[in-house]
């Protein structure tokens, strides 16, 4: 994903006063912002609405690729809310550019949140994989009504993959990093699940409420402070795991690579961020295939051209 630039001295944070909730509010819906994500974002909707996500609000960055219009072939108008997202803001008191994702969740949580019983803060390389139950929000019993949940990345690197490989993502990238919590730089942090109408703060790795400040909980329902998540005893998959596919193949890293970088940084720090991530990712991976099983054993269809589990139809 290319997004807005974003330098050290940007505007990272967001304080909102957050919406009153809509009578019989329910659900749970996905704030997204994309560019150009039309190779994957079939795969990612099919999955996350298979989950149980009612709704998805997509911040488009003036996609080329045709990203809008499958979104519009595979949701319905009830499932969908595209929002045109580009051009940069800036404050004209300290010439400060304010961050376009912060800016897109903050848009979203002011705007639809009302709506929601929760919403997730995700890109379209993260997904949402239940551990227990089948959907998101039975995934997160343990957590009750509370607000803020963090769940941390799982990042899975090339698995061996020199180019794209047919068939979905979520099934031919099952090697990742053994230590989600690990302290190496770049391949630690969080995304969030939280109540919108609680929201008082905006940032892209976690939120503040109104009733519990930065306190957030993970998967488990094991309650701590920001600073506290990096602990050892913050981190469960036991619940809700959160797949980041970081690279893909060696070949789509290279693009990835030759892109640039989404942020305000030069060419040079961008590659060696993705140096150090793969480094770290590759130093001790895993095999992790909870969810190729979760996609058999409930049958998910990834594309129109696969059986049912994401099997491809053509390669049978």
């Amino acid at each position: 994903m290319r997004w807005f630039g974003r330098n050290r001295s940007g505007i990272k944070t967001l304080s909102i006063t957050p919406p009153a909730p809509d009578p019989g509010r329910r659900g749970i819906a996905i704030a997204v912002c994309v560019k150009n994500e039309g190779a994957y974002i079939e795969e990612w909707v099919r999955f996350h609405r298979a989950v149980g996500v009612c709704h998805f609000i997509v911040y488009d960055n003036e996609s080329t690729d045709g990203t809008c219009d499958i979104l519009h072939r595979i949701l319905t108008p009830r499932e969908l809310t595209i929002v045109p997202w580009a051009g940069r803001i800036v404050s004209g008191k300290t010439d400060q550019l304010i961050d376009g994702q912060v800016h897109a969740f903050a848009h979203a949580i002011l705007n639809f949140g009302g709506r929601f019983r929760r919403m997730a803060f995700i890109d379209a390389d993260e997904f949402l994989l239940p551990r227990t139950g089948a959907t998101i929000e039975e995934a997160l019993v343990a957590t009750g009504d509370f607000p803020n949940v963090s769940l941390p990345w799982h990042m899975f690197g090339t698995s061996g993959h020199k180019t794209r490989p047919a068939g979905p993502v979520v099934t031919n990238y099952t090697r990742r990093c053994a230590d989600p919590l690990g302290r190496q730089e770049h391949s630690c942090n969080f995304k969030c699940i939280v109540d919108p109408c609680e929201v008082v703060e905006v940032t892209i790795h976690q939120f503040k409420t109104r009733q519990f400040g930065d306190l957030t909980m993970n998967d488990a329902g094991f309650l701590t402070s920001r600073r506290g998540r990096k602990e050892r005893q913050f981190y469960s998959n036991a619940y809700l795991q959160l797949n980041h596919y970081y690279s893909k193949s060696e070949e789509e890293l290279a693009a990835k690579m030759a892109r640039g970088s989404n942020y305000v940084v030069s060419a040079d720090r961008f590659a060696e961020k993705i140096r150090v991530t793969m480094r770290n990712i590759e130093r001790s991976e895993v095999e992790d295939r909870a969810m190729v099983e979760f996609v058999a054993a409930h049958g998910i269809k990834l594309h129109d051209d696969e059986r049912p589990g994401g099997e491809s139809a053509v390669n049978q």
